[in-house]
Formats: structure tokens, sequence, C-alpha cells
């Protein structure tokens, strides 16, 4: 399919540059994915739009402090990386600008020498792999908490007066570059109302990489390869997911992260634990196996993450949603507003066989 099918008019204010001062107050659009019918809510609405029995799946990856400023050992000259994963024996990959200016053996000192990187490889469209050393008795992720600064995307052009605000209340383990933005309207009200519904509450680990800050280069949708980002999808999760499913609940998930992890992990047809690395690509034909129901944000145009909300919902019906959102001035990406597209219980997206 052509990339330009997934393209939408965005006006430029109404990208969202700063959190709303309460997590929860955000609005909600509602899509009923049979009917195609939609609601204009409110987010404290959710608890009333799922069912005792349900099962909502949670991304709980913590966002690293992994945009680093530093300086060439030698030039003095100015140097940013955003690291993305982990590749083994001190070594990361990296994002890096200047990228042109940068050579395999150039030192990297950062703060004031608590943390210092040397270029070990570089490869395209940015891409670098360092090797990171500090003398700080805990390691390398202090010293990256001590001298970095939490990676807001690149739209967002306002300073973050609280970094804790592009954090999930729930938010565990130390991985991400970017934050699961779906589960920034929780705040443990909605959570504690959840639970009282009946609601199953389960909760994996996506590491968000490379591909949230990438686009789609390809004229055709199909020809584009996402990059690997690690997950974990363990047996309590499958459990709480399998078991509402045998009691006739539905599995939503709270944002793509969760439709990547969740479908990666029943690839074989049953939902079963996963550790490793990931790159499903999920577009327009895909069968899904697992999530009935999806809460997300609204995504910018031509992105790999607007190709997967139409590959559950339907691309003229996720395209009218979002018109629909422009036309009221919803709030759009990290931190704007969220939207619901949800089957009927009985009902399920495209399925496998």
């Amino acid at each position: 399919m052509r990339l330009d099918l997934f393209d939408y008019h965005l006006p430029p204010e109404l990208v969202a540059q700063r959190p709303l001062e309460e997590r929860e107050a955000s609005r909600l659009l509602v899509v009923d994915c049979e009917s195609g019918s939609m609601e204009h809510r409110a987010f404290r609405d959710l608890p009333h739009l799922v069912s005792r029995g349900d099962c909502m799946v949670f991304n709980n990856t913590r966002v690293r402090r992994a945009r680093l400023r530093g300086i060439k050992e030698r030039s003095g000259g100015k140097v940013e990386l955003l690291l993305l994963r982990p590749v083994g024996n001190a070594t990361w990959e990296a994002l890096a600008r200047p990228f042109r200016r940068l050579r395999a053996g150039d030192r990297i000192i950062m703060g004031s020498g608590e943390l210092r990187a040397e270029v070990r490889e570089k490869g395209e469209e940015g891409l670098v792999r360092v090797w990171l050393d500090t003398d700080l008795p805990l390691g390398v992720e202090e010293a990256v908490e001590r001298v970095g600064e939490v990676p807001l995307p690149p739209y967002i052009r306002e300073r973050l007066e609280d970094p804790e605000r592009y954090q999930t209340v729930f938010a565990g383990r130390l991985g991400s570059s970017a934050a699961p933005t779906a589960g920034l309207h929780f705040g443990q009200a909605t959570l504690e109302a959840l639970r009282r519904k009946g609601v199953r509450l389960a909760y994996l680990r996506l590491d968000v990489s490379l591909d949230t800050f990438r686009p789609i280069a390809c004229g055709e949708i199909e020809e584009h390869v996402m990059h690997r980002e690690t997950l974990e999808v363990g047996e309590d999760v499958c459990r709480q997911v399998i078991a509402a499913r045998r009691e006739g609940g539905r599995i939503v998930a709270v944002g793509t992260t969760v439709v990547r992890a969740l479908e990666s992990a029943a690839r074989l047809g049953e939902l079963r634990p996963l550790k490793g690395e990931t790159d499903l690509y999920i577009y327009p034909g895909y069968r899904f196996h697992t999530v009935d129901c999806l809460l997300t944000n609204f995504h910018l145009p031509r992105s790999s993450l607007l190709v997967m909300v139409c590959a559950f919902a339907g691309r003229e019906l996720v395209l009218e949603a979002y018109r629909q959102a422009v036309e009221r001035g919803y709030r759009f990406l990290s931190f704007g507003d969220a939207c619901y597209f949800h089957y009927p219980h009985g009902w399920r997206p495209p399925r496998c066989s």
C-alpha cells in the first residue's frame, strides 16, 4: 500500500508541547470499530467503557535519561548522543549528532568527566555504536542518570519542568529511549477504579527505541523494516490474558508497544512468555492473535504507529477519527489526548485463523 494513504493534515498548534496539569484530565475519543460510531468523552470515563473480566495490559518500562551532551576530547566540539539500547560489553547503540563530524575512535567527555564514550562504529541514518566508561561505583547506568536528560521527542520544543511527567506512574525497570505515552494518562485514581470494576491489570515491558523517532521513508509501507526492540512478556501477564479470554473478557492494549509485545509473544498462535527482542511490523493485512481493544494517543502522519492503528481498526475509520479530532481541537502526540478503539464482546479485530 502507498504510504500517502496514511497521511492527514496535522495543524502544528495541535501538537501538545507540555503535559496537562493533571494526568487524567485529557480527552478521550471513543471509536466503536464494529459500528463505526464515535463518542467524545473524558479520559476519566475509561472505567465505564470496559467490563468486569476484561484484561488491560500496560508497558511498565521506565525512560532512561538517555540524551547525553558532551564534547570531543581532542577538539572540544559539541556532541549529542541518544542512547537506544545496550548491545553487549559496555557497548551501546545510539543516535549521534553532528553525525558527519564523528569518526571511529573519537572520545567524548560528558558531565564533569563522570561518563566517557568512544565511537567504535558508524552505521547509517545517524546510528553509531559507542563504548561507555565511568569511574562511578554503580557503573554506567548511574552515570547516565547523573549526567543525562530525559529524551523528549523532537516535536516537543518546550522544556519539561518535571521529568517524572514523561514517566508512567507504574514505570519499573530502566530501558526505554521514549515513554509508552498511552500510559501517561493513568493516575492511581483510574487504576483503582479499574480494579474495583473487576478489570484485570497486567504488565509487560517493551523498551521503546529507534522506530519511535524514525519515519517511514519508503513509498510502499510493506518495504519498511522495523529495528529490533527489547521486550519481556512474563508468565503472569500470559496467565491473566489467557484467563480473561477463557472467561469471555477482552484484551485491552494500553499503547502500540503493548500490541507489538503481545502479538510478538503470540506469533505461533498461542500466547507464551517471551524474553528477547522483536522486529514485528504490523500493517494492514496483519491478522491479530491477542489484542481486542486499543487505547493509544494520536500519532504522526505516515508513521509506523499510525499504520499499526489502521491495521487494527481499519484505515478509513482511523482517518475519519483523526479528522474529527483535528476538527474538534484534540491535542496530538506524546502529551496529547487519547483514542480508544474497541470491539464489542464477541467481535474481534482481524484475526488469525
